[in-house]
């Protein structure tokens, strides 16, 4: 499918990009064969092929989680410069 020099230009419009006459050109040749690459892809008889999502089938790879023990709260804390409770104490940063 060949574009003409105004539909690139319209295009070009479209997406808020100003183009000299010779970019205008080249891209009227790129995007010409990039169409025409589409073109062929159209010609390819699909009624039998089922749609697709994705070009090879998912499965899942994370891990199922597994609960484990923690630390014990004490010993957590103990590091802790300052705590209130069983919480870490910090600076507000709110005013």
């Amino acid at each position: 499918m060949k574009l003409s020099h105004e539909q690139v230009k319209h295009i070009a419009r479209l997406a808020r990009m100003g183009l000299s006459e010779a970019e205008t050109e080249k891209f009227r040749s790129q995007v010409s064969a990039i169409l025409d690459s589409f073109e062929v892809l159209n010609q390819v008889d699909t009624t039998d092929v089922p749609a697709a999502t994705h070009s090879i089938p998912l499965q899942n790879i994370f891990r199922e989680d597994e609960a484990h023990a923690s630390y014990p709260q004490e010993e957590i804390l103990a590091n802790a410069p300052e705590r209130e409770g069983s919480f870490f104490k910090v600076q507000s940063i709110l005013e």
